[in-house]
């Protein structure tokens, strides 16, 4: 049994149908989530659906029981939650006894600079102190973080961050589910740490000359002070901690700390990451006309 938590996300999806695809029969699958609605038509597909939540541990031994392989897509939300949340999937995970975890982390979680890291570094320590079989897939950044922002950025004919001219180590959210289910499918894994990248670093100011080039129209990056940035996303009423997350990750991405290239994705895809013009041309075919 595979078990893949988080599974009505974005991520959890395409894992999902990533497995199917490698020939993996709905009866061997578990989907795991918070609110299970989304998830109707893969229960359609015959894949068992459970409810279950990070924050309630009592919810997750029961979900996680009988998993050969448990697939534990990481939260979002404040450092102190995500530290709680992830040590009660780790210590359920334990008391189901499941034969592999796998974990999705961020790149270089041991050095990262960000405060994203921060919960990464905690949960990675606490699989290593669990004994449990596990595998690591420390993923760098989806180009969706930037591009499933465009619609509204090309009416302005600019987007903006802190990045400046830091580079980033982009691949998109297909080919990281697509790398979860090969380790979840295939056999030589365990005790790997992957940190798993795009095949080049492109800049900010890259991304807007590729979505310039392509729609014909004038397009830019325009970098901000970290604490202009921040206060910008503020004023657009996320949580607190979304604005602090990402204006240091953008602030951090200035000073190198994503422009990370490894080849670790490709080998285990078998072939090349996506490409910044593929990874354009995806996020223009979903604008309006």
């Amino acid at each position: 049994m595979i078990v893949v938590t988080a599974a009505s996300g974005r991520l959890g999806r395409l894992v999902l149908e990533k497995l199917l695809d490698r020939g993996v029969t709905a009866s061997e699958l578990r989907a795991v989530a918070r609110t299970t609605d989304k998830l109707a038509d893969f229960a359609a597909l015959g894949v068992e659906v459970v409810a279950a939540d990070y924050s309630r541990p009592e919810t997750l031994g029961p979900a996680f029981r009988g998993a050969d392989r448990l697939l534990f897509v990481s939260s979002l939300g404040t450092t102190e939650d995500r530290i709680i949340q992830h040590r009660n999937v780790v210590a359920a995970a334990v008391q189901a006894r499941v034969g592999q975890l796998v974990y999705t982390s961020i790149v270089n979680a041991d050095t990262n600079p960000t405060l994203l890291a921060l919960a990464h570094r905690d949960t990675e320590a606490a699989i290593a102190e669990s004994g449990l079989p596990s595998v690591l897939l420390r993923n760098n950044w989806y180009f969706e973080n930037t591009t499933d922002a465009l619609g509204e950025s090309l009416e302005r004919g600019e987007f903006v961050g802190a990045a400046g001219g830091g580079g980033i180590g982009y691949a998109a959210r297909a080919d990281y589910a697509e790398a979860a289910a090969v380790v979840l499918t295939t056999e030589g894994h365990t005790g790997r740490a992957y940190d798993l990248t795009g095949d080049q670093a492109v800049t900010q100011a890259e991304v807007a000359a590729e979505v310039a080039r392509r729609t014909g129209r004038p397009f830019a990056y325009r970098s901000l002070p970290e604490a202009e940035y921040r206060e910008l996303l503020g004023g657009f009423g996320l949580p607190p901690f979304l604005t602090e997350l990402l204006a240091d990750a953008d602030a951090r991405t200035a000073e190198g700390a994503l422009a990370v290239t490894t080849g670790d994705l490709a080998r285990l895809l078998g072939r090349p990451t996506t490409s910044l013009a593929a990874a354009v041309d995806e996020a223009l075919s979903r604008q309006p006309a």
